[in-house]
C-alpha cells in the first residue's frame, strides 16, 4: 500500500518537472527567439501564449495536442 503511495507521488513529480520544462522552453522561444522573426500568427493570442494557456488549463496531454492542432492551422512552415 505505501508503495502504491510514493509511485503516485513520483509520477505527480514526473509529471510536475515535464510541465515546468515545456513552459519553459515556449517563454524561451518567446523571449529569444520570437523578437527576431517576423510576426507570422495570425490568431490572437498567439500561438505560443494560446500553449501555454492550454497547457495550463487542460494538462500536458490535452494541452499539447490542442497547440499542434492549432500551429498547424496556422501554416507557419508554408
Amino acid at each position: 500500500m505505501l508503495a502504491g503511495f510514493y509511485l503516485k507521488k513520483l509520477v505527480h513529480i514526473v509529471y510536475y518537472v515535464i510541465f515546468i520544462v515545456v513552459v519553459l522552453s515556449i517563454r524561451i522561444y518567446q523571449l529569444c527567439i520570437s523578437p527576431y522573426l517576423k510576426p507570422n500568427c495570425r490568431f490572437t493570442p498567439t500561438c505560443s501564449e494560446y500553449s501555454i494557456q492550454v497547457i495550463s488549463r487542460y494538462g500536458l496531454i490535452k494541452g499539447i495536442y490542442l497547440c499542434l492542432k492549432r500551429i498547424f492551422q496556422c501554416h507557419p512552415f508554408a
